[in-house]
């Protein structure tokens, strides 16, 4: 190694002085310290906090970056694929998404140095909250990110539980932490790794499971599956796919667990929300209806004070920037310059943001006609 390269941390020399909490209520600016090439189109970036902190999160939760690009404010969530026993930093692993403006920004621009702002940790996909002897792990593509974070707790804490991980890839090539995984199958007796590809890699072919993961594949490589606590991951498709085995297969759904959103299935869910608006124009309120005016888009709509604005909006037709819709991410946060609102959110918003006048509009009812700097 380049001697210039390396960077002396004074936290090496100094171990015992044990830096503060990172606190998202406080803290955003997050320093990139390291870029990894996994595979030829996924890259991970290691963050660590602007002044030095310590993160306190479950495995498999995520954070929401906050980007300026190109002029406009983009909210992305990613989960994290590092362990919260390495609470020094934390990684993010992305795919790069064939015109996706985030994903191409991340791979293209972000270097060692590089400052983010982030929002987070948070989320409840975890198996921190469902304790058990013997797990089930399985993902699709970039969807390894969450239960690679459960994996390498599990490794690191030398819990012992029985851990059957198995990805599905397109192809060996692509299969992402492949070498770190491998390596935990060898020195974990009871850690299980096994990849599922569609097809050979140019110069590497694949001589493991093949084609897409079947009920199949599931009894040949972890027979005793029904008898695990199940976390899922990947496209769309791919956890439609599982959750429909795993009941044909009479599987005990209620140890089944699946990351709930998507960016680009929710990007492309629209359509049917609309389908569920004019559907849903039919429907009666007794509730009182309230005035929202974007006062940006000089739009106004009426929004019921038992709807969330989002809703309302996109029944009325307006495609504003959201993702999670469960008060998680932050995509959706806006400033409120008139009105009051009910507001019960899952984390994706700051205190002092509150205090400030932003609120999240898929989880903000209206108390009061609403002006909106949108």
């Amino acid at each position: 190694m380049d001697a210039r390269t390396i960077r002396p941390d004074p936290r090496l020399a100094s171990p015992a002085e044990v830096p503060p909490t990172w606190d998202p209520e406080r803290d955003d600016v997050l320093v990139v310290r390291q870029v990894r090439q996994e595979t030829a189109d996924v890259k991970t970036f290691v963050l660590a906090p602007a002044t030095p902190a310590r993160f306190r999160y479950l495995p498999g939760q995520f954070i929401t970056l906050d980007l300026d690009i190109d002029g406009v404010r983009l909210n992305r969530c990613y989960t994290l694929s590092s362990s919260p026993t390495r609470p020094d930093t934390v990684a993010i692993t992305v795919k790069r998404v064939p015109g996706g403006p985030v994903s191409n920004f991340l791979h293209d621009h972000l270097r060692e140095g590089s400052v983010l702002r982030a929002v987070g940790p948070m989320g409840d996909f975890t198996c921190a909250q469902h304790e058990a002897p013997k797990y089930l792990f399985l993902s699709g593509g970039s969807g390894i990110t969450p239960v690679m974070s459960m994996a390498r707790a599990h490794a690191d804490l030398a819990t012992g539980a029985d851990i059957a991980f198995l990805h599905s890839a397109r192809t060996p090539a692509d299969i992402i932490f492949r070498a770190e995984l491998e390596l935990m199958a060898r020195t974990t007796p009871t850690f299980r790794f096994a990849a599922i590809c569609e097809a050979d890699a140019p110069f590497e072919p694949w001589h493991g499971l093949r084609g897409r993961l079947s009920l199949a594949h599931l009894e040949a490589a972890v027979p005793d599956f029904r008898a695990r606590e199940v976390f899922v991951c990947g496209p769309a498709p791919y956890m439609a796919a599982v959750r429909e085995m795993l009941r044909a297969a009479g599987f005990d759904m209620a140890r089944h667990h699946e990351e709930s959103f998507d960016f680009a299935t929710l990007a492309t869910a629209e359509p049917e929300v609309a389908a569920e608006v004019i559907a849903a124009e039919g429907e009666t309120s007794a509730a009182r209806v309230h005035r929202v005016e974007f006062r940006k888009s000089g739009r106004v709509i009426e929004c019921p004070e038992d709807m969330n604005v989002l809703e309302a909006a996109r029944r009325a037709g307006m495609r504003l920037p959201s993702s999670c819709t469960k008060g998680l991410c932050g995509t959706c946060k806006c400033k409120l310059a008139e009105g009051t609102v009910e507001m019960k959110h899952g984390g994706g918003i700051r205190q002092r943001e509150i205090d400030a006048g932003m609120v999240l509009i898929c989880c903000a009812r209206p108390t009061s006609d609403l002006v909106i700097e949108r």
